[in-house]
């Protein structure tokens, strides 16, 4: 079975639904059985390429309410085991971060890419590390095994660039609007960071009635999630 996971570094709902669909997964008999593959999705393209503050980001964007929003997501995540950092936290560009896991997903694996996306989910909420750094995103990549000299020289380069955005057209197309968006056997879609206990059950019934679509309910909720510009609270 084929899993593909739509989502963007700077979506907090995406770190917690990739922990909860992990969850899920562990507890799955058929786990071996299935390859995981995250696609490129930015919520904001336009992003500056130079870090600012996450907190003045979204103060911008919503108003002083946004340290309550943040509040109830680092409550959520922490039950996750997420250490969500907002205050140190900083807003930046994606598409540096989505080249660099489309190269760890070509040259070395599922497993490295997502390896590679938690650290980067990690570092962008938790550590207050700048993901559109090159260094930082180099120094990353060298942590789940990737050749940081290979590393630093493609992301010095626009090699990648083309393609994600191509395949982030390629989402648009497809009709995905919010992240996370999981995609079973590229025939049925869970959006947002629904419970592991829901994603065990689509796990479950596509696993068992391959041609049949996952149940009604699965994923019609987009709560938990993240659509362009905005993100459910």
């Amino acid at each position: 079975m084929k899993v593909e996971i739509y989502s963007d570094i700077a979506c907090p709902w995406c770190y917690i639904g990739k922990h909860r669909f992990e969850r899920a997964l562990a507890a799955f008999p058929d786990a071996d059985s299935v390859e995981v593959v995250y696609r490129p999705y930015q919520l904001d393209p336009g992003a500056p390429e130079q870090a600012s503050s996450h907190r003045a980001y979204l103060d911008s964007r919503y108003g002083p309410g946004s340290a309550a929003m943040d509040a109830r997501v680092a409550e959520i995540g922490a039950a996750e085991g997420i250490a969500f950092d907002f205050d140190d936290a900083l807003h930046v560009n994606t598409l540096n971060g989505h080249r660099l896991l489309r190269l760890a997903a070509l040259k070395y694996g599922p497993t490295t890419q997502a390896q590679l996306k938690e650290k980067l989910f990690a570092a962008r909420f938790a550590n207050g590390g700048n993901v559109g750094d090159l260094d930082q995103l180099a120094d990353l990549a060298a942590e789940v095994g990737i050749d940081r000299e290979r590393a630093a020289a493609y992301l010095a380069s626009d090699e990648g660039a083309k393609a994600v955005r191509e395949e982030i057209a390629h989402a648009r197309a497809l009709g995905i609007t919010s992240v996370p968006t999981f995609v079973f056997e590229g025939t049925w879609a869970v959006s947002g960071a629904q419970e592991a206990s829901t994603f065990l059950q689509v796990l479950e019934q596509v696993a068992a009635e391959p041609g049949v679509s996952v149940r009604e309910d699965a994923g019609e909720s987009e709560a938990d999630a993240c659509a362009d510009g905005t993100c459910e609270v």
